[in-house]
């Protein structure tokens, strides 16, 4: 039996969810995917990253059309036969598989992309969702954007309903429920750092690490 285990982590934005998490990956000696995904599948697939990037953690749509034209912009003309046609689902696909791969062959830490919906079935997953409070949020955002407070919040308000369509789309389940995790953290009830101490703590019990 593998001894390979899974932390897959959603979060809110301006939460700290992707400092959490490459803190704790750090902590825990295992590989930490968020952005890299993108890459990776775009490696995988022979096609552009901007076509990955278009479609990040958007639910289904077709994003052929004016921006890249008629036709995938390939790395390698190659790869697939030409199409008029490319949606998110198929991006999704693509970006599943990478991630089944990476988690098949060592332990990892995935930031978002539904992770846990797509390694529902790994044996060894703990999965998590990383809130704060809207004030910390914002304030979180205008620090590291350097932006105002009214920017702040529209950002917040429009990641949130992004995030939780393409994860609702695709799961079927409800983004940031607590039944739909294994532990919900609030971030700004201990800091970052203590949180990532207090996620260790729980993960290490319950994989018995």
């Amino acid at each position: 039996m593998s001894t390979n285990y899974v932390i897959n982590i959603g979060r809110q934005l301006g939460s700290g969810g992707k400092e959490i998490g490459e803190k704790l990956a750090s902590r825990m000696g295992i590989g930490f995917y968020d952005k890299e995904l993108i890459n990776l599948a775009s490696e995988e697939s022979g096609l552009c990253r901007e076509f990955f990037e278009k479609a990040d953690e958007k639910a289904s749509q077709s994003i052929i059309g004016g921006l890249f034209g008629m036709r995938f912009p390939f790395i390698s003309d190659s790869s697939i036969p030409y199409t008029n046609c490319l949606s998110n689902d198929a991006l999704f696909k693509i970006q599943s598989d990478v991630i089944r791969r990476l988690a098949s062959e060592r332990s990892c830490l995935f930031v978002g992309r539904c992770a846990d919906y797509i390694l529902r079935e790994h044996p060894r997953c703990v999965n998590i969702f990383i809130s704060s409070s809207p004030q910390e949020r914002v304030a979180r955002l205008c620090r590291i954007h350097s932006i105002a407070q009214e920017e702040a919040e529209e950002m917040m308000n429009k990641s949130d309903k992004k995030r939780s369509e393409y994860y609702n789309y695709y799961s079927y389940k409800t983004w940031g429920a607590a039944s739909t995790y294994h532990l919900c953290v609030d971030s700004s009830a201990l800091g970052i750092e203590a949180t990532v101490l207090f996620i260790e703590e729980f993960v290490a019990k319950k994989l018995k690490l």
